[in-house]
């Protein structure tokens, strides 16, 4: 397209001199004025209508003035449509035979200057505007070639040519300077070479989908142009700017980018048998491809070869990888890959890694020594295996693993099942299978896992939650990725504190983006709550407890919303006792007062109590935990009652008889949050009055 632009205006112009010459060979020497009028011109190129000719050279003078009227001038095979031009100029000979003239050319919007220098023996002509400036230059002894000089050439000259190949690509700002040699025999084709420079090149389409900004470039270009074939090449290098097309996003280096093109269109489209790239270490790549006359790609075949991985997430992939919230990863390592791309989108991938490290910025998750291959197949099936040495995930250590795959149909998908150490137990994922972002879906995925003896202390530790004892067994039989969304169909069941906890309706969003979030309803069955308790560092309270969280979301994992309903049950042989530390701990939290003030003056003589039932409820919403006891328990709802009537949350039983309530039904989140980490970190005393 670059070498077309200068051709294009090249053929125009000389649309304009044989108007001239055919002027001045007409106009004796003596002539005073001479008009001529022609209705219509047609060069095969372009058309002219309405052109009028005046010549004005009184006698004897050594001047005159010429001016050139087109009421039209049309080239709808170049884009070109121009209406009113109008050509003022001084005529004068040069002393040797040829005619000079130098005005100003202007049509209904635009304005520039026009010089036409008709030599016996060369022809030059420069049209400029600032200090833009494209001059041709032809010999008569070689009048098959001829010489175009483009100086800070604004691109958007070029906008109608463009148009023709690309109808919604808009040139916005950049220049062209260059050199070109055009050879147009007669009886051959016409070829054009010459190196080219770009600058502060800047483009985009309508919807924004493919854009471009200061870009720059230098190439050699060579095309040739007959009948209805075109080859262009060009070699050269890019040199820096921003290129955007659909999610794919380039920040190009400030050092220069080895490209090369080979392309041949015609009738049926474009076909580039070459296509080369080359950033150094950073990346490598070498194709070819073919489109459809409309711009659609038809096939793409590329070798993309990357021995430093450092620069390629935020120099190539940070586009793609922030669509799905992973615009922070962080690569190191090397990689081959081939990739082949048809029209409904990839058809097939073979990477190879070579002690690739994978790191999100965020800390969500890594992967270390990552080597062996990955195949991709929109059709039959081929196998890979990937190995890694440890990974990590929200911080948790998982082992090194072998993942034998297959992919076949646009799916990749697990051989058989695969188990790897993870937080003092295994993990194994009994199913896997995931497909790639294809036809404007996004990614989705699925499996199958079981959780085997996980230390949740160790879980714990690196949550940051309080010390938990004891291991974490349990299963997902069914996950699912689809739109930036983790949904666990079937649940998880845990084994925890001797008892169970069953997760239902889990979800993520964003599982690895910004802000992820966590919505899900838990079910407690028969916990051992004085484990339970010692964890917290509470105070000891025996019995079992039930319960259910319902509604549960977190943010960033932080509460924002949960119905939550705690209680204890009784079990045959399991006593219910609770020490003074727990009563005085329950009454911080909780913000109660004893009910007499006899229980008052007894509660220092004990060490612990016996009770009949333990119950709290609390439903946050807004910030603000509505809270309730036994009675809310019993009615089904949390925070039941007025805002200022008492709920029961110890119900003592024996000798002395204990019974703890309270009176704040509303209580802000952050306020008991802050308490409960008071207590877990002993700053609450018991104080017995």
């Amino acid at each position: 397209m670059l070498g077309s632009m200068p051709s294009a205006i090249l053929r125009i112009l000389s649309l304009l001199l044989v108007c001239l010459v055919a002027c001045l060979r007409a106009a004796p020497v003596e002539a005073r004025t001479m008009r001529a009028t022609v209705r219509h011109i047609d060069t095969g190129l372009a058309t002219m209508r309405d052109v009028r000719v005046e010549l004005d050279w009184p006698a004897d003078a050594i001047r005159g003035a010429l001016r050139l009227r087109i009421g039209a001038l049309v080239a709808p095979e170049l884009g070109y449509r121009f209406h009113d031009l109008d050509w003022r100029c001084p005529l004068s000979r040069d002393g040797q035979g040829g005619w000079r003239c130098d005005g100003e050319l202007r049509s209904a919007d635009a304005s520039l200057r026009l010089s036409i220098d008709l030599g016996t023996a060369f022809t030059d002509v420069r049209l400029h505007k600032g200090r833009a400036r494209l001059e041709v230059h032809r010999q008569a002894a070689t009048p098959d070639d001829t010489r175009i000089d483009l100086v800070d050439v604004p691109l958007v000259w070029a906008q109608a040519l463009l148009a023709q190949a690309w109808n919604e690509g808009r040139l916005k700002s950049g220049s062209i300077d260059g050199r070109l040699m055009v050879q147009a025999p007669r009886a051959g084709p016409l070829r054009m070479t010459g190196p080219l420079m770009l600058s502060g090149a800047a483009l985009e389409t309508p919807d924004a989908s493919i854009a471009g900004e200061n870009l720059g470039a230098r190439f050699d270009l060579d095309v040739g142009i007959a009948d209805q074939r075109s080859e262009v090449a060009l070699r050269g290098a890019l040199l820096g700017g921003e290129l955007l097309a659909g999610s794919a996003y380039v920040a190009l280096p400030k050092t220069p980018v080895a490209l090369e093109v080979q392309a041949v269109g015609d009738a049926h489209g474009w076909t580039l048998p070459r296509i080369a790239w080359d950033d150094g270490r950073t990346l490598a790549s070498h194709g070819r491809a073919a489109f459809a006359p409309d711009g659609a790609l038809r096939t793409l075949e590329i070798d993309l070869n990357s021995d430093d991985l450092a620069p390629v997430s935020q120099r190539y992939l940070s586009g793609w990888l922030g669509s799905v919230g992973l615009g922070d990863i962080v690569l190191h390592g090397g990689l081959r890959t081939r990739i082949h791309l048809g029209p409904a989108g990839v058809r097939g991938i073979e990477a190879i890694f070579d002690e690739v490290s994978v790191r999100e910025g965020g800390g969500v998750f890594r992967f270390d020594g990552l080597n062996g291959e990955l195949r991709y197949s929109a059709d039959d099936r081929v196998d890979s295996e990937l190995r890694w040495r440890a990974s990590q995930l929200y911080g948790l250590d998982f082992g090194a693993a072998v993942v034998p795959l297959s992919s076949a149909g646009g799916m990749v998908e697990l051989r058989r099942a695969v188990s790897f150490d993870a937080i003092g137990g295994q993990i194994r994922f009994d199913r896997f299978r995931l497909r790639p972002p294809v036809s404007g879906q996004g990614m989705q995925a699925g499996f199958g896992l079981s959780l085997d003896a996980l230390d949740v202390g160790k879980l714990a530790q690196t949550l940051g939650w309080p010390a938990f004892r004891g291991t974490l067994t349990g299963s997902i039989p069914d996950a699912r990725y689809l739109d930036d969304r983790l949904s666990f169909e079937g649940g998880l069941d845990m084994h925890i504190f001797d008892g169970s906890v069953r997760v239902s309706s889990l979800e993520m969003e964003r599982p690895f983006g910004v802000a992820p979030t966590l919505s899900a309803d838990l079910v407690l069955d028969d916990l051992d709550l004085l484990a339970v308790t010692e964890v917290f560092d509470f105070g000891s309270i025996s019995g079992r407890l039930d319960g259910r969280i319902a509604g549960l979301r977190l943010v960033d994992w932080n509460a924002t919303a949960f119905d939550a309903a705690l209680h204890t049950e009784r079990r045959r042989g399991v006593r219910q006792r609770i020490s003074q530390r727990a009563v005085q701990n329950i009454s911080s939290v909780g913000d109660p007062s004893f009910i007499t003030s006899l229980q008052g003056q007894l509660i220092g003589l004990f060490d612990d109590f016996g009770y009949r039932r333990i119950g709290i409820t609390c439903r946050l919403h807004n910030q603000i935990c509505s809270m309730g006891g036994l009675e809310s328990l019993r009615a089904g709802a949390a925070g039941s009652g007025s805002d200022t009537s008492g709920f029961t949350i110890v119900e003592g039983s024996g000798v002395p008889r204990l019974t703890v309530a309270g009176f704040n039904r509303r209580v802000d989140w952050q306020t008991l949050v802050e308490r409960l980490a008071a207590i877990g970190q002993g700053e609450v005393k018991p104080v017995v009055d």
